[in-house]
């Protein structure tokens, strides 16, 4: 290949998953291509996953930063942040930028990721609402922190719990309102989620199960929320952290194939042989993704493909939650829902504050729930990961590896 004119890659986001994609390539080949980035934020590329210890005062904003200016340009990445991407011209492979800059490309690689869910309700527009979603977020909280009063957080989900023991570490009252029954729904079986609504209540945080947000009260700017049921909670600030959309409007502008999200084979390739997509952006085989574990599984296949060396599939593994906030240990792998056939094997040590469930299928671990003590987490996803036959240890799996291997 002549090596004279290099083919252009462009990548549409400047965040982990199209950052990572782009560094996997620079393993395998680092000289391929002339590489450009556009990103919507005005700065370099840093972990939002740390974003909660953020907020929690835990962190500072240097500590989060994974790649520097200095890095873009000693690989040779033009890096056009705070400037997105608002247009693709697949039949001339160009993009336009905010700004009007016209950028060819030979491939394109889509990193839009998601937004974060605003529940449509009315006052959901006013001042002091905020998604949980990046650094101006943050900086958001932060300052309202700062004023003191109290906080709303629509969803008790995995980041809504971060958001709410940030702010309540920053000061302020929190209250965490969420739909159904039980936190963290999707990764906590009920006996766990209520061990650990016990341990944020003891730590100062309002829960309320089973509330329906009807409005958000307040002129220009919040003054509190109000429940289906007519109930009211005062408010200085609004969080709103129940679910992320994948952002898709410039792939559906461009004429890709979207459903849920930008809809993408093995390869991590769209409908168009030139367009590739990663991350919360993307739909595979009908599911999409949140968390980081399959996004970096994303980022090297996609890496590879760009690359040239088209040997690797994305296939989908089960993933593993842990909660970030701190004195409180959580751990939930696979899946727990518990199909029928399955069993379920369960530790409770209500003295410790110690939970574990297991679910087996077939002399498989298939999931696991820890609450209290998780230093076995690892473990068990792995055994679930390698759908290990357990059948010989199944009386001993609840008290970890130790005693099993000792079998």
């Amino acid at each position: 290949m002549d090596r004279t004119v290099k083919p252009k890659l462009v990548v549409v986001g400047n965040g982990m998953a199209g950052m990572r994609t782009v560094e996997e390539l620079l393993k395998l080949d680092a000289d391929m291509y002339d590489i450009t980035v556009f990103g919507a934020e005005p700065r370099v590329n840093y972990n939002r996953i740390m974003l909660s210890p953020v907020l929690a005062g835990e962190k500072k904003l240097d500590d989060i930063i994974l790649h520097s200016r200095a890095w873009y340009a000693e690989n040779g990445i033009v890096l056009h942040a705070g400037d997105p991407v608002v247009a693709i011209d697949r039949a001339r492979r160009i993009v336009r930028a905010r700004s009007g800059l016209e950028t060819a490309y030979d491939r394109l690689l889509l990193a839009t990721g998601s937004s974060p869910f605003i529940v449509p309700v009315p006052g959901a527009q006013l001042g002091g609402v905020v998604g949980f979603r990046d650094l101006d977020d943050v900086d958001l909280m932060l300052a309202a922190a700062r004023r003191g009063g109290s906080a709303v957080v629509i969803g008790g989900g995995l980041l809504g719990l971060e958001a709410a023991n940030g702010l309540l570490r920053q000061g302020m009252n929190v209250t965490v309102v969420h739909l159904t029954s039980s936190l963290m729904n999707q990764q906590l079986d009920p006996a766990a989620a209520l061990l650990l609504k016990s341990a944020l209540e003891r730590r100062g945080l309002r829960i309320l199960l089973g509330a329906q947000t009807a409005a958000i009260l307040g002129d220009g700017k919040v003054e509190a929320v109000r429940f289906a049921d007519g109930s009211e909670v005062p408010a200085d600030l609004v969080v709103m952290a129940a679910g992320v959309r994948p952002n898709v409007a410039l792939a559906v502008d461009a004429g890709l194939h979207v459903e849920r999200a930008i809809v993408v084979d093995d390869t991590l390739q769209t409908y168009d042989p030139r367009v590739y997509a990663v991350g919360e952006c993307v739909q595979h085989r009908k599911a999409t993704f949140g968390l980081v574990a399959p996004i970096w599984d994303q980022a090297r296949v996609c890496a590879a493909h760009l690359a040239g060396l088209g040997h690797r599939r994305y296939v989908q593994q089960a993933t593993a939650t842990k909660l970030k906030v701190t004195g409180i240990d959580l751990y939930s792998a696979g899946d727990f829902s518990g199909l029928e056939g399955s069993e379920d094997l369960v530790l409770r040590d209500r003295h410790a504050g110690v939970y574990k469930r297991l679910v087996l299928m077939g002399g498989r671990v298939t999931g696991a729930v820890l609450y209290g003590d998780v230093a076995d987490g690892p473990w068990y996803f792995d055994l679930i990961q390698r759908g290990t036959d357990v059948s010989g240890i199944r009386d001993r799996l609840l008290f970890g590896p130790t005693l099993c291997e000792a079998a």
